[in-house]
């Protein structure tokens, strides 16, 4: 297994997770995650990274941390986005937030 450092949504996780319960045995801790993304993973690996991309390059000043956290919320509304900008320095405005919604809804 390839150790890399950084930010995974979590349909990454689930396919990471998967693929290591074929070569052997998991964890508690990797058995509960896995458990977990099997259960609220709403898109699959793929769809997730093209999202997450689309969000960067569509959003200005979106960083990957608050990308990936869409991917794996799908939020369905403004207030949702709101929530996972409240800890970032720079607030997020209402056309950002209206782009991110559009984006969102093409994949959900």
């Amino acid at each position: 297994m390839t150790v890399k450092e950084g930010y995974v949504s979590l349909p990454e996780v689930k396919e990471i997770l998967e693929e290591e319960a074929k070569a052997r045995e998991l964890s508690g801790e990797q058995k509960y995650s896995l458990e977990h993304s099997q259960r609220f993973t709403r898109l699959d690996e793929k769809k997730a990274r093209k999202l997450i991309a689309e969000l960067m390059s569509e959003v200005e000043g979106l960083n990957e941390t608050i990308a990936i956290k869409i991917a794996d919320l799908m939020p369905k509304d403004a207030e949702d986005i709101r929530i996972l900008f409240a800890k970032e320095r720079a607030g997020v405005q209402k056309k950002d937030v209206e782009k991110i919604l559009a984006i969102v809804e093409k994949y959900g």
